[in-house]
């Protein structure tokens, strides 16, 4: 009786489509970023006394956290060509008003509602007069900025009007806060929240591809139907909400109003932009990458305080980043220039 040899397994061989995939994923990943955000962790834990209790780990995510929702809406604009100045400013002046209102118990969702809408409006009013009127996104911004910053202060007696800010703003703030009873600060579930969506709306959908196509050339994104100038005001309100978002959590971060709280993130949320990863010439980068950047700048300056460095010195390893990154992204061509 003939007997049947068994079949020989044979290896799995990925497919050429497969290894290009995974090719163009690892060759994708922001590596000197990691690299650098690991070493930078390594060197504050041996170098910085308690860095590694879990009080002083979520401090630092919370401020990482601050500067991240910062620097969404600047990643967007810079993805799209443009800056945004009027950061520090819608920042500052949330803080100002948000604590402003609540003392004239305005309810707490209406607070949120006026002061974020306001803050995607002046956006909204940004992009559109970049846009239609071709103007500086420098110039627009830093003015809009000074106009926004003055009425706040206006509002609020020059920011030392009668305020309370409310314990869930604090606590919702507060490194020591609780998500749903799990000792995990609130205002890290809303950034990690928004960083997925970010992400994923700019690889993933149509919106995200017309953005990065605005950014490459604008001129030959419009002749493909898209519309630009919504791209470009949708861009520019997303930063005035993330600003205004900011200064209401910083409120509940220091519980009360403080003038030019603000002020930091002008050089930071662009620092962290830029040290992600993401160009400054357009269409090239991601949100992602700004986490990484934001994750780097604040173990930056918590390596920095950690060793007794002053303010002074802060400002100046931001500015020479800054001046490094643009210096390395600065002289890439546009894709417009290359195709």
């Amino acid at each position: 009786m003939a007997t049947t040899a068994p079949a020989t397994p044979q290896p799995s061989v990925s497919s050429p489509r497969q290894s290009s995939t995974v090719l163009r994923f690892v060759a994708g990943l922001p590596v000197l970023q990691i690299v650098a955000l690991v070493v930078l962790f390594v060197v504050t834990a041996v170098t910085v006394s308690g860095f590694l209790s879990k009080s002083s780990l979520y401090s630092v995510l919370v401020l990482a956290a601050f500067l991240g929702i910062a620097a969404a809406g600047q990643t967007v604009v810079i993805l799209i060509g443009g800056i945004d100045l009027s950061v520090p400013s819608l920042i500052g002046a949330a803080n100002l008003v948000t604590p402003a209102l609540c003392a004239r118990h305005w309810p707490a969702g209406l607070v949120i509602l006026f002061v974020l809408s306001c803050g995607g409006l002046v956006g909204a009013v940004n992009g559109y007069l970049i846009n239609r009127l071709s103007v500086s996104p420098l110039i627009v911004t830093l003015s809009t900025g000074a106009m926004v910053i003055g009425g706040g202060l206006a509002w609020t007696n020059n920011g030392f009007s009668a305020a309370s800010v409310p314990t869930w703003l604090t606590t919702f703030s507060s490194p020591t806060g609780h998500f749903l009873g799990i000792a995990i600060p609130p205002v890290l579930v809303l950034w990690v929240l928004l960083a997925v969506a970010v992400g994923v709306v700019l690889r993933h959908t149509v919106t995200g591809h017309h953005t990065y196509a605005t950014g490459a050339n604008r001129r030959a994104a419009d002749l493909a139907g898209v519309r630009t100038r919504r791209i470009w005001i949708g861009a520019f309100a997303f930063s005035g909400l993330s600003s205004a978002t900011v200064g209401v959590l910083l409120t509940g971060f220091i519980g009360s109003a403080s003038v030019g709280i603000g002020d930091p993130y002008l050089f930071t949320s662009l620092a962290a932009v830029l040290v992600g990863g993401t160009s400054l010439v357009g269409a090239r980068g991601d949100y992602w990458r700004t986490v990484l950047g934001a994750l780097i700048l604040t173990l930056i300056t918590t390596l920095l305080i950690g060793h007794g460095a002053s303010t002074a010195v802060q400002e100046i390893v931001f500015g020479l980043l800054i001046m490094l990154f643009v210096g390395l992204y600065g002289r890439e061509r546009r894709l417009r220039d290359r195709v």
